[in-house]
């Protein structure tokens, strides 16, 4: 073992201090055009279903990790969002009007990114029941909505940008994209040569949106009860 590098692994053994160089560094890694978020999402907006079969059967490397580019598409997301302040007005969840149905409401509303990661995992349930004859277990399943749902994500921001500017309605219009980018990309991912694909993706899209939303209110029903008990 020499003083600056191990023979075994060739990793120096003691790291270089963390400064404006390394940050910056990173930063390029997560940005590059070859590896990184910019290619991964021009590779979604071109052949997203394809890019992600390819993704989880053969390479793993060409695409940006999933649950990071989730992670960090909700949060940019997020903090536009909170500069422009526009999803109360294409967010809202109707239910009772008690006090702990409305403070999670709230929280969906406020924290949509992370409401939406959350609703993925009822939208998988219905995706591996619909394509049950596919094998692909329910995580595979999973890492197909990060990409998607992560792509969703920077589709609403760009347009919560131009309606914070503009100050022009177009969330409404932004859904309608999305409803429409998630049913190709999964249709694509599971048999892009079945129109039945794309129905069975929109489908399941609507009942996994359902079926969260029924889960908030009987959420804000349970804790209403243990709270007046």
């Amino acid at each position: 073992m020499s003083e600056e590098f191990c023979t075994n692994c060739k990793q120096n053994l003691k790291p270089k201090r963390i400064d404006g160089h390394y940050i910056l560094h990173e930063i390029e890694h997560i940005l590059h055009f070859e590896r990184g978020i910019l290619y991964t999402v021009r590779e979604l907006l071109i052949r997203p279903g394809e890019n992600i079969k390819n993704f989880i059967n053969e390479n793993r490397s060409r695409l940006v990790k999933p649950i990071i580019f989730i992670i960090v598409t909700s949060l940019i997301y997020t903090l536009i969002n909170h500069f422009f302040h526009i999803e109360q007005s294409y967010i809202k969840i109707d239910g009772a009007k008690d006090s702990q149905f409305n403070a999670i409401n709230n929280w969906v509303q406020s924290h949509y990114g992370y409401s939406n990661i959350i609703m993925g995992g009822f939208i998988a349930f219905w995706l591996k029941i619909f394509f049950k004859k596919y094998d692909y277990n329910f995580f595979e399943i999973l890492i197909l909505l990060c990409f998607v749902l992560g792509m969703e994500m920077l589709m609403f921001s760009v347009f919560a940008i131009f309606e914070g500017v503009t100050k022009y309605h177009l969330m409404q219009i932004a859904a309608v994209i999305v409803f429409v980018y998630f049913s190709w990309a999964v249709g694509q991912f599971f048999d892009k040569n079945r129109v039945i694909s794309y129905f069975k993706a929109f489908i399941s899209y609507i009942l996994g949106m359902i079926t969260f939303g029924i889960s908030i209110m009987i959420l804000g029903v349970v804790m209403n009860l243990i709270t007046h008990h």
